[in-house]
């Protein structure tokens, strides 16, 4: 059975104001490490590999390891998986936390899909144009139905929507949220995490799991920054719109742009900028810059 631990701790701390300062107690967002391994069959024989190890908030664990397979172009959908359970010959400390996921017999793992470019800051020089053409995503292009456009007025109202709706951010102020919206700006669904990528990653897999179709005239609202990976998890997916409150790298917007996924950075309640995409988006009578 998936773990549903609690996503926040009460502990105690000292708070200090110019007004007052002293001990009182808060909740804290709860964070621990879960490992998940492959169990796949080769040669007529299975075969274990160690995939990842990768801070989160507990819950969600089988949602977090479907989006992230299927993300990354490892699976095509949950009927590739056989089975996904926590292994119990673990320590104490690790129970919980440690997700097998076995495939289903006959089907091929290409490890070679998981390699990954890792760039340990934003000067390492890495040629952007090289980057993107080494992506792999689900669709060369997004295609663009030019019946439906989004309603600015709607994508205004989602931010205050998306706040009164994360209950465990309310509590800790530490927590990131990925949320679904159809195009009238209604909440389909949402997941948290204290990592950006894991938020994404359990809101596709619950996707996956609830037959959503996320290329399908909706709309994916990222509560920080979208970074290449995440830009490359959205397109892989098949998402149309991705909306964000923080701004956009470079290589995030040039991986848009090719792929002409709409994507809209800074959004506020009274404001937001395009940065690819912008004929997904009704203006009527304004400039688009």
């Amino acid at each position: 059975m998936e773990g549903t631990d609690s996503l926040v701790s009460l502990r105690k701390i000292y708070k200090y104001s110019k007004a007052e300062a002293g001990h009182l107690k808060d909740l804290l967002a709860v964070e621990s490490p879960l490992q998940i391994r492959l169990e796949f069959e080769k040669n007529h024989e299975w075969h274990k590999k160690d995939l990842l190890v990768t801070m989160r908030s507990p819950g969600n664990d089988f949602d977090l390891a479907l989006g992230f397979l299927f993300a990354e172009g490892i699976v095509e959908s949950d009927r590739d998986i056989l089975l996904m359970r926590y292994c119990q010959r673990v320590k104490p400390e690790e129970k919980g936390n440690v997700l097998i996921v076995k495939f289903v017999e006959g089907f091929k793992v290409d490890l070679k899909k998981l390699e990954r470019n890792f760039y340990t800051n934003s000067s390492c020089g890495v040629c952007g144009k090289t980057a993107i053409d080494a992506v792999k995503c689900g669709n060369d292009v997004l295609p663009i139905n030019h019946q439906w456009q989004i309603n600015p007025e709607t994508i205004l109202s989602i931010p205050k929507n998306l706040l009164t709706s994360q209950t465990a951010f309310k509590y800790t102020g530490g927590l990131h949220a990925a949320a679904l919206y159809d195009q009238n700006g209604n909440l389909l669904l949402l997941r948290e995490d204290i990592g950006r990528h894991n938020a994404l990653d359990k809101l596709i897999g619950a996707c996956l799991k609830e037959n959503i179709d996320l290329s399908k005239e909706k709309i994916v609202l990222l509560s920080g920054r979208v970074s290449y990976e995440m830009a490359q998890k959205a397109i892989n997916a098949g998402i149309p719109v991705v909306l964000a409150f923080g701004p956009p790298t470079q290589l995030a917007v040039d991986l848009a742009q090719e792929k002409k996924m709409t994507l809209i950075g800074f959004l506020k309640e009274e404001s937001f900028n395009i940065y690819s995409g912008e004929e997904r988006i009704k203006i009527v009578g304004k400039k688009i810059f």
